[in-house]
């Protein structure tokens, strides 16, 4: 009688499952069709044109051709890669601090960095620009890097995973003679590895769909990322659509690869955490 129930459950399980794949699939399905659409068939309603008539190549051509995209995956590789380089570093030291070491003040520093997760990232963005202008480093990889030279979620995030850690670790470590930098390198933090990859992860999601800080602070198309480029291709009063999703589906291509080769960290990282994208 329970396997006669429990077999329909798991179907209705199992279907409401593919319907959530399918409707998520459906935009970037949707996306790689109009890229090689023509720009009447990507905006007529009447009659809805879903599959194009004409398989249009030049779509990927022209964008190829106006946009420098081996020029725009580096400066996006290199902040990606540089933000999550210094979140990680930053962050793990900041927590540790935080977490197991006991200094004047502590309570209140740590206010200060949950008030930096409370308030919106746009109350930075004027101070920033100013330091990074007066450095005289704007329209550099530098520039696009300096939001994510600190994390404020990331030393949140480690500081919880650091507060679980048994105490005794600490005092045996002690005990054999270790300081309070070999301590942290050599027994807290390979403990921590989950909490990092998971940082590493939502610091490379947060940095490849950053569009406002490229934008501000690199005008310059040489210094311009795949976020800010993709917006800038967008026109004021007319939008070519197929271009768009053509670059567009050209924007997505690293990171698709990158969530392929690293899937299985993706997945513990996020399911670690305990966060959702």
């Amino acid at each position: 009688m329970d396997t006669k129930i429990r077999i329909p459950r798991h179907s209705m399980i199992h279907v409401l499952l593919v319907i959530g794949a399918i409707l998520m699939i459906l935009p970037f399905f949707w996306m790689l069709l109009t890229s090689f659409k023509s720009v009447t068939e990507s905006t007529s309603m009447n009659p809805f044109v879903f599959f194009p008539t004409q398989w249009r190549w030049g779509n990927y051509i022209e964008v190829l051709r106006q946009n420098n995209f081996p020029r725009l995956y580096w400066n996006t590789f290199a902040m990606v890669v540089l933000r999550v380089i210094c979140s990680i570093v930053f962050s793990a030291m900041a927590a540790y601090a935080f977490a197991r070491l006991k200094f004047p003040g502590r309570g209140f520093f740590f206010g200060l960095v949950l008030f930096q997760m409370m308030v919106p990232t746009q109350i930075f963005i004027i101070p920033q620009y100013l330091m990074v202008d007066s450095l005289g480093m704007r329209n550099t990889i530098f520039a696009l890097l300096f939001p994510g030279l600190v994390s404020a979620f990331g030393t949140f995030l480690l500081r919880q995973f650091f507060m679980g850690l048994p105490k005794e670790l600490e005092e045996a470590a002690k005990l054999d003679g270790c300081n309070i930098g070999q301590t942290f390198l050599r027994i807290m933090l390979p403990l921590v590895r989950s909490g990092m990859v998971a940082l590493g992860i939502f610091t490379a999601l947060f940095a490849f769909k950053d569009l406002m800080w490229p934008m501000i602070v690199n005008t310059n198309s040489d210094a311009a990322t795949l976020s800010s480029a993709l917006a800038k291709i967008q026109g004021a009063y007319s939008v070519d659509y197929p271009e768009l999703m053509a670059a567009s589906v050209l924007a997505i291509i690293p990171m698709l690869i990158l969530y392929i080769i690293f899937q299985k960290q993706f997945i513990e990282g996020v399911a670690t955490s305990g966060g959702k994208l």
